[in-house]
């Protein structure tokens, strides 16, 4: 039995799928930290649930918040006396009506691989273009020791790299396949000791799946569950809660625990799991099959789910494209920005993850926007009861690109009827409450971390201007032009130009694409 999971595992691991990349290259961008950075006239949101506040001047000394000094009125002249006074060797940045933020977290936020054709560099970049400062890698897919070197070369900001905090898929690094609690326990404590901050499971037999938690949560290592559908009759979202699991990442397992009539999804009888179009699209007839919104079941659940505070990170849009795929396949940023490759790997495929166009139509969409107005009801009313919820992007599949794909799960977000002020503190403060982090990061205040971005739009107005295209905009001379796009993303008081950045990125695709002579056309369409 050992040999043969031994040689399983030697199969996956040198499958193109989990082929591992290269190393991010040395930083050559940003400025800073600077002894002493002043950011003048600025309108702070500060993460915490507070509306928008300015202008002010805020100092940054080295990687830390040093004050926040509000220095005058909307539409009235800066009170020139209230400002601090910038030095001869200080960093002014003049960010006169524009809006600052705290660093965006993404806590599903994988770093692409062999089968998209991705490198460090390339998403990396894509992240910090658009204000993403941290991000949770959920599973480690490049392996253990390549996602914790990049963690420790990001903490040193010897990488252009958001912070990285690093979840383990269960299993992975093991010598043999985990069937017992002491198996499981041995491994937790191998990674812990590793230096990983969570795990990330997929399932597990009962008893090995509470092992592992249970010793997870002694060491004080973070949990996260995809509730696979192969695994979820034995654990569903409140059966992992109650074991002590700290956050789900989707949603599968959630309409699981709240059937009345059934225990097992209504599966059709030709079902497989390895059939793509299979399970995304009974996927999208699960939450009509859950108690009602508001029902005695719906809210027992999601009471009990409040009282063990647990955390859902939705991650609705990466399965955005089963509503509308057209709209997602077209997206307008896939012709400057999406990687040959991973065009190629979006495309619709029997063998690639989430590539499950193989026959898909209004049918399927019809049910999969149904399925969301459900599912968009849970989570905001767990977010109205004082649940947390956070933002995950999954991209890097299903024509999700890195940075932009964050950006629509806000837009998601909004539709469930979130306020962008919880949209901004469910992006930051939730997420770095999950992580552990909100003593250093998470909000703007003083004494924490410098990790923040600057718009040259109001976000509240418009969340599209956080976009790296930006919006649209006509002005008075009937002119179309665009605004927004981050204009600076700030990281341990290192200032990066956030549009250089997004041509650094574009340069890659340029190459790329010349090197192939390649264009986007769509498939199955003859040009």
């Amino acid at each position: 039995m050992k040999k043969i999971f031994q040689l399983i595992l030697l199969v996956l691991l040198t499958s193109p799928l989990f082929a591992q990349m290269s190393d991010a290259p040395d930083r050559a961008d940003g400025e800073g930290p600077f002894d002493r950075l002043i950011i003048r006239g600025v309108n702070m949101i500060d993460g915490t649930g507070s509306p928008a506040t300015g202008p002010v001047d805020i100092v940054i000394e080295g990687n830390r918040i040093a004050s926040i000094r509000t220095v005058g009125y909307p539409g009235l002249p800066i009170n020139e006396n209230r400002r601090p006074k910038a030095e001869a060797n200080d960093k002014v940045i003049d960010a006169t009506g524009m809006y600052l933020l705290p660093g965006f977290i993404d806590m599903h936020a994988h770093t692409g691989g062999g089968a998209q054709g991705t490198t460090p560099e390339y998403v990396y970049k894509l992240w910090m273009a658009h204000g993403i400062t941290t991000i949770r890698e959920p599973g480690s897919g490049n392996g253990m020791d390549w996602t914790l070197r990049h963690k420790a070369k990001s903490k040193k900001n010897e990488i252009t790299a958001p912070r990285i905090s690093a979840y383990i898929s269960f299993g992975q690094g093991a010598s043999e396949q985990i069937i017992n609690e002491k198996q499981a326990r041995d491994w937790v404590q191998m990674i812990h000791k590793a230096g990983a901050d969570g795990i990330k499971f997929f399932g597990a037999s009962p008893k090995v799946y509470a092992a592992a938690i249970d010793e997870a949560n002694k060491l004080g290592l973070e949990t996260m569950t995809h509730h696979a559908q192969t695994r979820v009759v034995y654990n569903n979202v409140l059966t992992s809660a109650r074991l002590g699991l700290t956050s789900m990442t989707h949603w599968y397992g959630l309409p699981e625990a709240l059937f009345e009539d059934r225990i097992i999804q209504d599966y059709p009888l030709n079902y497989n799991y390895n059939n793509e179009q299979h399970r995304f699209e009974e996927a999208g007839k699960l939450w009509k099959q859950a108690a009602e919104p508001y029902s005695e079941k719906w809210n027992e659940v999601m009471n009990e789910l409040l009282e063990l505070d647990f955390t859902l990170n939705p991650t609705m849009t990466i399965y955005e494209a089963s509503r509308d795929l057209m709209a997602q396949r077209r997206a307008e940023w896939h012709e400057k920005y999406t990687l040959p490759s991973l065009w190629r790997f979006y495309e619709p495929s029997r063998i690639s993850h989430g590539s499950y166009w193989l026959d898909w139509g209004t049918e399927q969409e019809v049910e999969w926007k149904n399925n969301f107005r459900l599912w968009m009801k849970f989570v905001n009313e767990y977010k109205n009861r004082g649940g947390r919820v956070t933002l995950g992007s999954d991209a890097g599949y299903i024509y999700k690109l890195y940075g932009f794909g964050y950006i629509q799960e806000m837009e998601m977000m909004r539709e469930a009827g979130f306020h962008p002020l919880e949209i901004f503190q469910s992006a930051s403060l939730k997420a770095a409450e999950v992580l552990g982090m909100d003593d250093e990061l998470g909000t703007i205040e003083v004494g924490k971390l410098a990790d923040m971005l600057i718009v040259d739009a109001n976000p509240m107005a418009n969340l599209k201007v956080l976009y790296g295209t930006g919006a649209i905009l006509v002005d008075n001379e009937n002119n179309v032009k665009r605004h927004g796009g981050v204009v600076y993303t700030i990281k341990d008081g290192i200032v990066y130009d956030a549009k250089q950045l997004l041509k650094d990125v574009e340069s890659m695709v340029d190459k790329a694409k010349a090197k192939e002579s390649f264009e986007i056309t769509q498939p199955g369409v003859k040009y």
